[in-house]
């Protein structure tokens, strides 16, 4: 299965905060043997966020999506996955029952009554309402919880609530894929190549040998190594016979090779 990763918020695209989720996305499904197929970043429009999350639902990919699940104007996933669905938003029971807990929670340490009915709370009730059908997601931090529609999880933007939630849904819902995705990596780095000569051996080692990828990275000011290109494969298995076959291929170049490296 295919997993993607979705952002949603303004202040990423605008560098007002540096995204964290990335990163720690990639973190946490590495320890899981898998691996991240791809992500997208959009901006706190419901328009353009209902277009990404509808391309997403008919994938029928794993994908989480950060952000916008609260409860102020500029929060629009919530209503923006209702729309991709074709479906009515609804307050879930569950995630009521634990909004209200955690207000009074909230009342008892501030030595304050306890007034579900109030105004400020009453809105607070709005971060459980769901695309019907919805599942919740557990929140550890704060109690209000993230959802799910089949293989889509929606989760807060702060990076407190939304990687332990990740985590759960990784660990609760997928266990049986860990470890599916868990691929091995050998490289090696050449001197005095240009990609664009090296290509047709790329091409020829993918063919022979199914299932793993080639991959050139260039560089023209790496600190330790200069101009170079990291040339290796990738893929499920063993990938020292791709691998050779590459190293193989390159004497015909009369290139210099460095260092190898195994990941």
């Amino acid at each position: 299965m295919n997993i993607g990763l979705i952002i949603v918020g303004d202040e990423i695209l605008s560098g007002k905060r540096e995204d964290k989720h990335l990163p720690k996305v990639i973190a946490l499904l590495a320890a899981r043997g898998l691996a991240l197929s791809w992500a997208r970043y959009v901006g706190d429009e419901r328009e353009r966020i209902t277009a990404a999350l509808k391309d997403a639902f008919a994938g029928g990919e794993l994908v989480f999506c950060t952000g916008g699940i609260g409860a102020t104007p500029d929060d629009h996933t919530r209503q923006a996955a209702a729309a991709a669905l074709g479906r009515e938003l609804a307050l879930h029971p569950l995630a009521r029952d634990l909004i209200l807990e955690r207000m009074r929670d909230v009342a008892r340490e501030q030595g304050q009554p306890f007034e579900p009915e109030r105004a400020d709370n009453a809105h607070r009730l709005n971060m459980g309402v769901f695309p019907a059908g919805a599942s919740i997601i557990p929140n550890p931090y704060n109690k209000i919880a993230g959802f799910s529609v089949d293989h889509m999880h929606f989760v807060p933007g702060f990076p407190v609530m939304a990687w332990p939630m990740i985590e759960w849904v990784l660990d609760e819902q997928y266990a049986h894929l860990h470890g599916g995705g868990r691929k091995s990596e050998r490289s090696v780095i050449v001197f005095g190549a240009m990609e664009a000569t090296l290509t047709p051996l790329m091409e020829d080692v993918e063919a022979r040998f199914p299932g793993f990828k080639v991959f050139s990275l260039p560089s023209v000011d790496h600190p330790q190594w200069g101009r170079h290109i990291e040339l290796g494969v990738k893929g499920c298995g063993d990938p020292v016979p791709a691998f050779e076959a590459l190293k193989a291929g390159l004497a015909a170049f009369g290139t210099r090779l460095g260092p190898e490296l195994v990941r």
